[in-house]
């Protein structure tokens, strides 16, 4: 495989290049350019798109590679929204916080509704018919290049205005959806996870690291735990307000409590588990710096996310034999079907499985 640099658009902020994940010394010359970024979805590295960048990555690349146009992603004009498209806004607000969403995803909501408003703004909404709502989404996903995942985040605001703020029938919005592409998680060796969280000098990172992987957590599921929330008497963890306002338990292996309270006895932490500075909340952009810095530290897959600590869990649990019913409770999956991909994620390789292939031939070596 190549190197390939993205050749950016005109007004675009940065410059997109994939590099092979064996062209290591490639890879660490793009690291040390400064605004240097990676992009865990894409499987990308950016930097700052000026002309001089554009040369040094030619360079940095040498001959042996391509340059493509950036055709991955049209941004979406955004346009002023009228009078009349403000209060729908105003109004989906309303409806999503008596539904008790978070604001984040209310800022989600809100965000891709005003794409759709850009479009209707001037329209009764409640006379949009399906069939054009179907065809704007065909022309953004023509024209502008939309993801599948951007198209269902722009499906479910639509879907959120009429069936919420504006009370409608649920059969006025039932829009086709993109056929969900089925990928299978990365996942990290037993060897590279030990590596990793096992590479902070720092006992709070280090306990961080432990906490997401021995625990199967979500970066939120961690940065919202309480020291009320480890039982450590029952073994296990309180998951609180969980995706989807869900409750839950998960386990606390006994090699992290025993990590938890020297990190507890040198930290005492008052009343999250895992305090920032000034005592809040630790938050989400230090915790991948953390993780980050382990992967670099331990040259482990670059590809890797703080989130794929949590797919190695349940695959390495998977491994071990657990029940999945227990895993799916464990992981806070609704479905079973959402648990069942880490089937397939489990480590096949001459070691673990015996080809039929190995014991014909060894049979007929046996026999002759």
């Amino acid at each position: 495989m190549q190197p390939v640099i993205y050749q950016p658009f005109k007004k675009a902020k940065r410059i997109k290049v994939f590099i092979p994940y064996d062209m290591i010394a490639v890879r660490e010359s793009i690291k040390k350019m400064d605004g240097s970024f990676w992009h865990p979805h894409q499987k990308l590295w950016s930097v700052v798109n000026t002309s001089q960048n554009f040369e040094q990555l030619k360079r940095i690349c040498g001959g042996n590679h391509i340059i493509e146009k950036d055709m991955r992603f049209a941004p979406v004009p955004s346009v002023l929204l009228n009078e009349n498209a403000s209060e729908a806004l105003f109004e989906l607000e309303k409806a999503l916080v008596l539904k008790q969403y978070s604001n984040s995803s209310i800022q989600v909501y809100k965000k891709m509704f005003s794409v759709f408003l850009g479009k209707f703004m001037n329209r009764n909404l409640r006379e949009v018919t399906k069939e054009e709502i179907e065809g704007f989404l065909y022309e953004l996903i023509t024209k502008s290049k939309i993801s599948e995942s951007y198209q269902n985040q722009l499906i479910n605001a639509i879907k959120a205005y009429y069936e919420h703020a504006l009370k409608m029938p649920r059969e006025y919005y039932d829009i086709q959806r993109p056929k969900r592409a089925v990928s299978i998680p990365n996942v990290l060796s037993k060897s590279e996870v030990l590596n990793i969280i096992q590479s902070p000098k720092n006992i709070k990172h280090r306990a961080i690291l432990h906490t997401i992987y021995g625990s199967g957590l979500r970066i939120s599921e961690l940065l919202n735990l309480r020291v009320a929330d480890v039982h450590s008497d029952q073994g296990y963890l309180f998951i609180k307000d969980s995706k989807g306002k869900k409750d839950r338990k998960t386990i606390l292996p006994e090699q992290l409590l025993v990590l938890l309270r020297a990190y507890y006895k040198a930290y005492k932490p008052s009343y999250w588990l895992f305090e920032g500075q000034t005592g809040g909340k630790y938050s989400t952009a230090s915790i991948r710096s953390i993780f980050r810095k382990a992967v670099d530290d331990t040259n482990s897959n670059p590809w890797a996310t703080v989130h794929t600590l949590r797919h190695s869990f349940a695959t390495h649990c998977i491994e071990n034999n657990i029940n999945i019913r227990h895993l799916q409770n464990m992981l806070g999956h609704n479905s079973p079907k959402t648990t069942e991909i880490y089937t397939k994620t489990i480590e096949i390789n001459n070691k673990t499985i015996i080809s039929p292939l190995d014991t014909l031939l060894k049979n007929n070596i046996l026999h002759t």
